[in-house]
């Protein structure tokens, strides 16, 4: 990372293999914040076992990673040369059917909760469903509950109503943490122009993904082709807008992806974004593998034409400036 490059680094959305090496990778990427997921399609107390394990981190790794609850943590990681963890849930299912874990949850460190991961789920509709009834009644009561105590709605892997809708629903500005634009790939996860508009104009922010899936030309796509789409998509949708949730599955081993996508909702195996030739994680392109990769990015941002205060917006000012205004009680 350049020496003069002041302005943080947030990964709005990983889920590696937590472990010292990753943490000190962060480190070595000059990463402030990372968005972490803690649960799948686990139930309230199996997301409660994920945090443990998470503090346990937090105690033996003090030195690297702490606890992200509000924004002004980004700039405490700033000043300590560590990195804030922020907790996030791709899925609604440990809030199970009780709209009073929301509360709970966000009391644990719970600072984003997508809607729907792929599936129907009880509050919206995902984007691998053949039809898309939107936000159910209970989706309307979460979203504003959500509001209220500061956790942030993310729609990533919901489908075009649903998402719509939450859009319209919610008080607050609302994240796509990490999805490309569906012009520059047709991936089911990617998301439409119909879209992309709708959740700027509200105020909304798009983490732009690095998984192979989500980008043109998969694990070969090219660093100046994700950077020409980051000018695109900075153009149409404007740059304040912008920023990076990778969507880095760093060590994860190929079983864990079979959990992502199946979970204990089929008995049949489900390959979502791959196919049985090729089950597992994808290859990640060879100038982004790692955490301490991040660095390559703001290069290749810089070489694309964007300016260096444009550069520092994109890789975390705009996540700071969202998270500031997202994760308190609703005035």
């Amino acid at each position: 990372m350049d020496a003069k490059f002041t302005s943080p680094v947030v990964d709005c959305l990983q889920y590696a293999n937590w472990s010292p090496s990753v943490f000190a990778e962060m480190r070595a990427g000059g990463v402030h914040a990372v968005h972490a997921t803690i649960a799948y399609h686990e139930n309230f107390r199996e997301t409660v076992a994920n945090i443990i394990a998470w503090n346990r981190h937090f105690e033996r790794h003090c030195d690297l990673i702490f606890p992200g609850r509000t924004g002004s943590d980004i700039e405490r990681a700033m000043r300590e040369g560590r990195t804030a963890i922020f907790f996030g849930l791709q899925n609604p299912s440990p809030i199970e059917d009780d709209i009073g874990l929301v509360e709970v949850c966000h009391a644990l460190g719970v600072r984003f909760m997508q809607l729907s991961y792929n599936n129907q789920s009880l509050l919206a509709t995902g984007c691998y469903e053949g039809e898309d009834p939107g936000i159910t009644r209970f989706g309307r009561q979460a979203i504003a509950e959500m509001n209220r105590v500061g956790m942030v709605v993310d729609m990533s892997h919901s489908a075009e109503r649903s998402t719509l809708e939450a859009i319209e629903l919610s008080a607050r500005p609302i994240a796509i943490t990490h999805a490309n634009p569906h012009w520059w790939h047709p991936a089911l996860r990617n998301k439409s122009d119909t879209v992309l508009k709708a959740l700027t104009r509200s105020g909304g922010m798009l983490g732009l993904s690095l998984y192979p899936h989500h980008m043109k030309d998969g694990s070969n796509c090219t660093l100046a082709n994700f950077c020409a789409m980051v000018a695109e998509t900075a153009l149409r949708y404007g740059v304040e807008h912008v920023g990076i949730g990778s969507d880095l599955c760093q060590d994860q081993p190929d079983a864990v992806v079979a959990w992502m996508r199946n979970g204990r909702w089929s008995k049949v195996l489900d390959y979502g974004e791959g196919s049985a030739s090729a089950a597992g994680f994808p290859r990640q392109p060879s100038w982004f593998t790692s955490n301490a990769d991040l660095g390559n990015l703001c290069d290749g941002l810089r070489r694309t034409g964007f300016s260096n205060e444009e550069v520092g917006a994109i890789m975390g000012g705009n996540w700071l400036r969202f998270y500031n205004h997202s994760f308190g009680p609703m005035s």
